[in-house]
C-alpha cells in the first residue's frame, strides 16, 4: 500500500483536515469550507537525536497510580498519614541521653561491673574447647563476634529509645547530601569502574518493544518502531500519535493492514498529524505525553495540605481539563504565564498527537505561544489576518445560528430567569436569518444585519418582494411579525442593532463575511485534531471583544456537545472571561463534562460575573483555583464553594508541678534540660469540630506571591481537596 491513502488519520475521523489546493490557471479559487479550515504545508523532518537513551529512559520511567493532579513521571508515594515529629530539642538531648546510657551499660558489660550472667549464651553453645582457648584463632574470633552482637543488640534498643534513625533521616543524611559534591570534586577523576545500568525490562513488559502490537500479530510494526526508539528517531509526540493510532485500530476504526503498512512505510513518522508537525517550535513546561500530564508547580509542604501531596508535582491533564477550570487572581498573579500558556502548550501537543483539538482566545500579545505552534490563526481587526471567523458557527439552520448570535450579543444582559432577552432576542433574529437566508441562500453579513434590526425600509422591502416572488409565505409572516414589533416601545431589536454595531467598526469591515470571498473557521472544525488562536481586538474594541469572546464560547459548547464522535478530547482556554459567564454559558459548561470536552476561563475577580451566576459557575467548574492577592470579598465565595471538614482539635490545659524534695527537683531539672520546658500536668480534651477548610481571610493574605489554592475534580468523580501550589516549582 502506498501513498497518502493508505496512511492512517490519527484523528477521530477518517478524513484529515483538507489542505488548500491550487485551482486551475484561468479559474477562480473556490470558497473554502468554514468547517474545516486548510492546513499550512508539511514542515520539514525532525532531526534525529545522537542516540535513544533519553527517549528509553523516559519512556521505561516509573509512572505509578496516584492522587488527582499529581505529577506522576518518577513520583515516590508517600504515607496517607503524616508520622509523628519529634520536637528539634526533644530529639537532640533523647538521642544523646540514649547514646550515653547504652555506652555506660556496654562499658560496665565489659569491665565486669554487673557480672558475667550475659556470656552465659557463650559458655553454653559454644564447644568446650572454644571457651578453653583450645580453639585457637576459630574460638577466638566466634568469642569476639558473640560480644559484638551482644553490643549491637544493646545499642540497637537504646537507639530505638533514642530515635537515633529520624535523627539520622533529619540531620545526618541531609548532611552527606550536601557534601557529596565537594567531596565529588576533591576525589580523582578515576575512581574505579563506572556502577552497572539499570538492566531494561523483560520483552513482554518492555514499551520500547510495544508489546501490544506484538500480542495482536503486528510484529514487525512493532520490530520497526523499537529499532527507530533505540535510533533515536522517535519523539514523545511519535510514541502519542501512534498510540492513539492504534487505539483506532483496537476499536475498529482502522484496519490492521492499514496501520502495520503506515508503520513499515514511515516508521515513527506515520500516522502524522494533517500540518506534517511533529513537534512544538518551542516547549516552556514540562510534559508527560504517556500520561498526558502538564506540570504547573509543586505542592508546598504546609500542615493544610493532605500529607501524601506535599513536595510532589502538581500537573493536570484531559481526565482534570474535562470538569472545567475556573481561575480567580488579580493581575500579574500568574494566569496567563503559569496557567493558560502551559495548558496551552500541553493541548497542542495532545492535538498532534492526535487526542485533542484546542481553542485559545486572548487579547493579542498576550504571550499565548507563537503562531507557528498552532494550525489556525484568527487575529480579529488585524488586516493581515490569513483566517477570518464565522458569525453564525457554520450552521445553516436559522434557528441554531439565532441562538448562538443572541447569546454572543445581548446574552450578558439576560438574568437568569427562563423568558428573559435571551429568548426574545433568539426569535427576533431567527425572524429575519430565516428569510434572508431563504432568499439569498446565505446569512447577512454585519452590516446587512444591522440594516435589519435597525428596521430600514429599503433592505425590509427588497426582502419581502422576494419572499413574495418565491411564494415563502410562512417566512412572510415571520417578516410581518417582525415588522410589528418595530413598532412597538422596548424591542428587543434595538438593543440587538446597538450590539452589532460594534462590529460594524472599519477594523473589522474584512471579518465575518458570509459571501464565500474569505477563509472563514467555524469551531466546528472541533472534530479535528486542529490547534485555534484567536485573538481579540481588546486594544481600542473592549466591547467588541467580549462579544466575540461570548461568541466563541456559545460556538464551542454548541459544536462539541453535537459530535458523533467523542472520542477527541476538545478544550477551550479563554484568557480573560470578563463579561463572558452568562446563564447559557454556565448551563454549556454544566454539558460539556459527558461530551469529552472542557472550558478554562480566568477572570481577574469574581465582581466580574454577576452575583447571582457565581454560585452556579463555581459549581459547574470541577477545578478551582485561588491565585494570591484575592480579595477577602473573592475568597469568601471561594471558602463557601470548598465547604467545611471535621479536624480534631486538642484543647491543652498544664498545671506546673513544684517539686518538694531534692531529689524531685533534680528530676524537675533535668527534665528541664532535656526538653526545654518545665514539668507540668497536663490535661487533654479531644473533640471534633467543623472548621472551614480555607478560610476567606487565609485566601486573601494566607497565599504567599506565585502560589495558588487548587481544588480537582476528575471526570470519573474522584476529588482532591484545596491544596496550596507553588506555581513557580
Amino acid at each position: 500500500m502506498d501513498g497518502d491513502s493508505t496512511r492512517i488519520p490519527h484523528g477521530t475521523h477518517t478524513n484529515p483536515v483538507p489542505r488548500p489546493t491550487t485551482p486551475p490557471e484561468g479559474a477562480g479559487a473556490p470558497p473554502m469550507p468554514s468547517t474545516a479550515p486548510p492546513m499550512p504545508p508539511a514542515a520539514p523532518p525532525v532531526p534525529p537525536m545522537p542516540d535513544g537513551s533519553a527517549f528509553l529512559t523516559w519512556l521505561r520511567a516509573p509512572r505509578p497510580q496516584a492522587a488527582p493532579g499529581i505529577w506522576r513521571f518518577r513520583y515516590r508515594p508517600r504515607p496517607e498519614v503524616e508520622p509523628t515529629v519529634t520536637p528539634t530539642r526533644q530529639l537532640l538531648g533523647g538521642a544523646v541521653i540514649a547514646l550515653l546510657c547504652g555506652w555506660l551499660l556496654c562499658s560496665l558489660l565489659w569491665n565486669g561491673y554487673l557480672g558475667d550472667f550475659w556470656q552465659w549464651p557463650w559458655y553454653v553453645l559454644a564447644p568446650d574447647s572454644w571457651v578453653r582457648g583450645e580453639g585457637g584463632q576459630v574460638g577466638g574470633a566466634a568469642s569476639w563476634l558473640y560480644t559484638w552482637l551482644v553490643f549491637g543488640a544493646i545499642l540497637s534498643v537504646f537507639g530505638r529509645i533514642g530515635h537515633w534513625g529520624e535523627f539520622w533521616r533529619r540531620y545526618g543524611a541531609p548532611l552527606v547530601r550536601g557534601a557529596m559534591p565537594a567531596l565529588r570534586s576533591v576525589l580523582p577523576a578515576d575512581r574505579g569502574p563506572a556502577p552497572a545500568a539499570t538492566p531494561p525490562p523483560a520483552p513482554e513488559q518492555d514499551p520500547v518493544e510495544w508489546p501490544q502490537l506484538r500480542q495482536a500479530g503486528a510484529a514487525e510494526a512493532a520490530e520497526r518502531l523499537a529499532a527507530e526508539a533505540r535510533a533515536g528517531l522517535m519523539r514523545d509526540v511519535d510514541h502519542a500519535r501512534i498510540s492513539r493510532a492504534w487505539q483506532g485500530v483496537r476499536s475498529g476504526r482502522h484496519s490492521l493492514a492499514g496501520f502495520t503498512g503506515a508503520v513499515l512505510q514511515d516508521g515513527s513518522a506515520a500516522c502524522p498529524h494533517p500540518s506534517g508537525d511533529r513537534d512544538l517550535p518551542a516547549r516552556h513546561a514540562r510534559h508527560d505525553l504517556l500520561t498526558g500530564q502538564v506540570r504547573l508547580g509543586t505542592t508546598a509542604d504546609d500542615p493544610r495540605n493532605p500529607y501524601h501531596y506535599r513536595g510532589a508535582g502538581l500537573a493536570l491533564g484531559p481526565d482534570l481539563l474535562g470538569t472545567s477550570l475556573l481561575a480567580v487572581g488579580p493581575a500579574g498573579s500568574g494566569k496567563t504565564g503559569a496557567l493558560v500558556r502551559p495548558l496551552a502548550e500541553s493541548l497542542c501537543l495532545h492535538a498532534l498527537a492526535g487526542r485533542a483539538s484546542v481553542v485559545v482566545v486572548g487579547a493579542a500579545g498576550a504571550g499565548l505561544g507563537p503562531a507557528e505552534a498552532y494550525d489556525v490563526v484568527v487575529r480579529v481587526g488585524h488586516p493581515d489576518s490569513v483566517y477570518d471567523l464565522d458569525l453564525y458557527g457554520g450552521t445553516t439552520d436559522p434557528d441554531e445560528a439565532a441562538a448562538i448570535l443572541a447569546e454572543a450579543l445581548v446574552g450578558d444582559l439576560a438574568d437568569p430567569h427562563p423568558g428573559s432577552d435571551s429568548r426574545r432576542s433568539t426569535t427576533v433574529l431567527a425572524q429575519l436569518l430565516g428569510p434572508f437566508r431563504a432568499v439569498h441562500d446565505r446569512f447577512p453579513s454585519v452590516p446587512e444585519l444591522r440594516q435589519l434590526l435597525d428596521g430600514a425600509p429599503g433592505p425590509l422591502a427588497a426582502l419581502r418582494k422576494a419572499l413574495t416572488d418565491a411564494g415563502q409565505a410562512s417566512l412572510l409572516r415571520e417578516l410581518d411579525a417582525r415588522e410589528r414589533q418595530m413598532a412597538h416601545p422596548g424591542d428587543v431589536g434595538t438593543v440587538l442593532a446597538d450590539r452589532i454595531a460594534l462590529l460594524d467598526r472599519p477594523a473589522f469591515a474584512a471579518f465575518f463575511d458570509t459571501s464565500g470571498q474569505t477563509r472563514p473557521f467555524s469551531l466546528r472544525a472541533l472534530d479535528h485534531p486542529v490547534r485555534v488562536r484567536i485573538d481579540l481586538p481588546q486594544r481600542g474594541h473592549a466591547d467588541a471583544s467580549r462579544i466575540l469572546a461570548r461568541l466563541v464560547l456559545a460556538q464551542f459548547t454548541a459544536s462539541v456537545t453535537a459530535r458523533e464522535d467523542r472520542s477527541l478530547f476538545a478544550c477551550l482556554l479563554l484568557d480573560d472571561a470578563t463579561g463572558v459567564v452568562t446563564p447559557e454559558a454556565v448551563r454549556g459548561i454544566q454539558r460539556l463534562r459527558s461530551a469529552n470536552a472542557g472550558t478554562v476561563l480566568t477572570l481577574r475577580t469574581l465582581d466580574d460575573v454577576p452575583r447571582p451566576l457565581r454560585g452556579p459557575l463555581l459549581g459547574a467548574a470541577g477545578c478551582r483555583m485561588a491565585l494570591s492577592g484575592l480579595t477577602p470579598w473573592d475568597g469568601q465565595d471561594f471558602a463557601e464553594v470548598w465547604g467545611k471538614e471535621w479536624t480534631e482539635t486538642r484543647d491543652v490545659t498544664d498545671r506546673q508541678i513544684i517539686a518538694e524534695t531534692p531529689a524531685g527537683k533534680a528530676v524537675h531539672m533535668l527534665r528541664r534540660v532535656i526538653t526545654g520546658q518545665a514539668p507540668t500536668a497536663r490535661a487533654v480534651t479531644v473533640r471534633q469540630v467543623e472548621r472551614e477548610r480555607w478560610s476567606a481571610s487565609e485566601l486573601a493574605h494566607g497565599v504567599p506571591p506565585g502560589h495558588a489554592v487548587l481544588s480537582l475534580t476528575t471526570v470519573q468523580g474522584e476529588h482532591a481537596p484545596p491544596l496550596l501550589v507553588d506555581l513557580r516549582g
